[in-house]
């Protein structure tokens, strides 16, 4: 595991590791977040788990990446792009098979990329 990911998102990055997608969960409001926080971004609440996501959602924004940010990303263009809001209420940011539209039903997917595991949703 790379020294440079800080101990709040080492859950969520072994995860992806693993295959999972995992989000933070508040113990005191009950809502779900994703990356890393050290509080709810809702209440405040410091009582925070990590749970599994079941790796289905809908997507809520789509792009299509045509110009990569990086020389890193410049072999995956052109690439989609979605914020996708997982069943359980977090909402990820992941890229997508081509075509994927706003409402449609997705399941996260994985592939690896320069040594780091990537998300890739697609129709269910």
């Amino acid at each position: 595991m790379s020294a440079s990911i800080s101990e709040v998102a080492r859950p969520f990055v072994e995860g992806l590791a693993e295959g999972e997608l995992r989000y933070q969960s508040c113990a005191d409001c009950g809502a779900a977040q994703t990356l890393a926080h050290y509080a709810c971004q809702h209440c405040a609440s410091d009582a925070l788990a990590w749970r599994t996501s079941g790796g289905e959602g809908t997507v809520y924004a789509v792009t299509e990446v045509k110009r990569a940010p990086s020389d890193e990303y410049r072999p995956l263009a052109p690439y989609t792009l979605v914020i996708v809001e997982l069943d359980e209420g977090a909402r990820l940011m992941g890229h997508a098979t081509p075509g994927v539209a706003i409402g449609q039903r997705v399941r996260a997917g994985f592939f690896e990329h320069l040594g780091r595991q990537l998300i890739r949703f697609a129709p269910v």
